[in-house]
């Protein structure tokens, strides 16, 4: 039966053939052409992918960040086919566009890039290049980028997000930010490797041996060691520095100022009150210090037993400088907090009330200080205290050299100045 059914099989596929439309065999062919080209074009996009991988490869062996013009950035970033991500800065490192940030940029950037170059998780599936201005004008105008420095991450496949460009003003530019927003972006972890620093250790080096010195030399008198103004001038310093941000300096690495590449104008100061510039701590730093000196004054004109128009020369310029100066601090917090004065509520309405009284009643209090300032009894006062005080009553506590009878006069002049001065 199979022999017999063999024979008839094949006459009755000839018989199909005959049948088939004579129109059908160049449809055939152009199909079966076509089938050739696309698996020719699959191999031909193969080959030029590996020609790109391999050419990035060959350049990263070199040199772990490379250096793209337009030409290099359209064939190698923008043009298919791509299996790699691309991390880019684009940069203005040439020294006539003074970028002092692009340069701090620049440093921080390859360290994160050498990190990647040699550690072992070094791979073909992330490289990193960088466009500078005078280099790939184009490129900056095809991506309507109009500063400097900037991150970007050109994924696989597909345009860059808006995540895929790095925050900068908010973040800063250290290494260790970089390389947890590309492990955000591409699923690779780098970890950061920095050279040896050893300025550190040779300034703390250098002051051991500049305070041992000293102890040395005066070894016979340590009285200095026990001076409270001396402690106290270091304890200043130390809170001036904390509260004015350095150590989120140190650890953010935001730049020193920022300069508007449009009209060139420098800032200083940050618009956001979530970033600050180094530049910003150095100032706040200055205006702290300033208050504080105005407050030690203030107590000195207060404290002191020296001559009268001396004193109040000393309060009115420790005055002076808290006024003056905490202004300036309350227009800086005013430029980085835009809500402020926070003016929502009844609750602050009626707080802002009470502190008018408050100052109110604190400018009688000076007027008063400054009256008793010209009392004969005045100068036997040893110290003065004003502990409390509201609208038109005072409370005041005197300790006297003199008898009670003394304390009662001067009790009863000091009323009467208050009723002159309400």
């Amino acid at each position: 039966m199979g022999a017999r059914g063999a024979p008839s099989r094949r006459r009755q596929a000839g018989r199909r053939l005959r049948y088939l439309p004579t129109g059908s065999f160049p449809f055939l062919l152009l199909l079966l052409l076509l089938c050739i080209q696309l698996g020719g074009g699959q191999k031909k996009k193969e080959n030029l992918l590996a020609e790109k991988v391999e050419q990035l490869m060959e350049w990263s062996s070199r040199r772990s960040i490379f250096r793209m013009n337009g030409d290099k950035f359209r064939k190698f970033i923008k043009a298919p086919p791509r299996n790699y991500s691309m991390i880019v800065m684009f940069t203005a490192l040439q020294p006539q566009r003074q970028c002092s940030v692009c340069r701090q940029a620049n440093e921080e950037y390859q360290i994160l890039a050498n990190s990647w170059r040699y550690s072992s998780a070094f791979c073909n599936k992330l490289f990193f290049s960088m466009v500078d201005y005078d280099e790939g004008t184009d490129v900056f105008q095809q991506l309507n980028m109009n500063s400097a420095p900037t991150f970007m991450h050109f994924p696989p496949k597909g345009r860059p997000k808006r995540a895929d460009t790095f925050d900068l003003q908010r973040i800063g530019f250290a290494a260790e930010q970089l390389a947890k927003w590309i492990a955000d972006r591409t699923d690779v972890h780098i970890r950061v490797f920095r050279p040896p620093n050893y300025s550190g250790t040779i300034a703390l080096a250098l002051l051991v041996s500049l305070v041992g010195g000293l102890l040395y030399l005066r070894r016979n008198n340590l009285e200095f060691i026990y001076n409270k103004t001396g402690w106290a001038m270091v304890s200043l310093c130390i809170v001036f520095a904390m509260t004015s941000g350095q150590m989120w300096n140190h650890i953010r690495g935001p730049p020193y100022a920022h300069k508007n590449p449009h009209n060139g104008q420098v800032s200083y100061i940050h618009g956001s009150s979530q970033a600050q510039f180094v530049a910003e701590s150095h100032i706040i730093l200055v205006l702290n210090a300033a208050i504080t000196m105005g407050m030690v004054l203030l107590n000195e004109a207060a404290t002191s037993k020296g001559d009268v128009g001396k004193r109040r020369i000393i309060c009115l310029v420790g005055l002076g400088l808290v006024v003056f100066f905490f202004s300036f601090l309350l227009s800086i917090f005013r430029s980085k907090y835009h809500g402020y004065p926070y003016r929502y509520s009844s609750n602050s309405a009626s707080f802002f009330a009470v502190s008018a009284d408050t100052l109110g009643a604190l400018g009688k209090q000076i007027k008063i200080a400054l009256m008793l300032s010209r009392l004969p009894l005045y100068k036997q006062v040893s110290t003065t205290s004003l502990q409390t005080f509201s609208g038109s009553s005072v409370t005041s506590s005197l300790d006297l050299k003199k008898p009670q009878s003394s304390s009662f006069l001067i009790t009863s002049q000091i009323s009467s100045h208050a009723r002159i001065v309400n």
